[in-house]
């Protein structure tokens, strides 16, 4: 499949707003199509970015073996059925490898960004999460916690305005040993 240029993604933004009943000609509208093409570019940026590139950094730390927990790590993603934003937080956490070796804490908020700006349900960008940390940091055990609220739900089909979705994904001895679970949920308990 060939990509798509920019101008047929302005037309095809164009085509959207006739199909609507607009007048893309309008004064209001005449710029729309440049800055929605302008806008997906950004709150889809998470194709062009490999995660497990930035997850490479890690330090040193004099064997550290204890739950490390980033959270909550605000986000932004688009449920790929309605093309609607949902929003929440996110809550990492790993064991450290054999050695030691922890991962450079922004790095962890950034693999979460590249998974939010793409096309996305919950429960796939929750299991991505998790397993890129996993995979790449070589953790021990892994959990991840999402809370987030669809806009899909909330202004069209059921309009359920207060309700949130949470998705885990647990990983290695957070899957295995419930202390180590209970001390995560529990951490992501206390700051949700």
């Amino acid at each position: 499949m060939t990509k798509p240029t920019e101008a047929n993604a302005l037309a095809a933004v164009r085509t959207m707003l006739e199909y609507i009943g607009e007048d893309p000609e309008r004064e209001g509208l005449v710029d729309t199509p440049k800055r929605v093409v302008k806008s997906w570019k950004h709150l889809f940026g998470g194709y062009d970015k490999k995660p497990e590139g930035i997850l490479q950094t890690a330090f040193a730390s004099d064997s550290y073996n204890q739950m490390v927990c980033l959270g909550p790590i605000e986000y932004w993603s688009t449920c790929e059925h309605h093309i609607l934003p949902f929003y929440g937080h996110v809550y990492v956490a790993y064991l450290p490898d054999k050695n030691g070796k922890v991962v450079g804490v922004s790095k962890l908020a950034r693999a979460v960004e590249v998974y939010a700006r793409r096309l996305q349900i919950q429960e796939r960008m929750t299991d991505q999460i998790a397993e890129v940390v996993e995979n790449t940091a070589g953790a021990l055990g892994v959990g991840v916690l999402v809370r987030g609220r669809h806009l899909c739900m909330v202004a069209r089909g059921v309009e359920k305005r207060e309700a949130w979705m949470t998705t885990t994904a647990l990983r290695g001895r957070f899957l295995e040993d419930p202390r180590t679970r209970g001390e995560f949920m529990a951490f992501a308990g206390r700051e949700g």
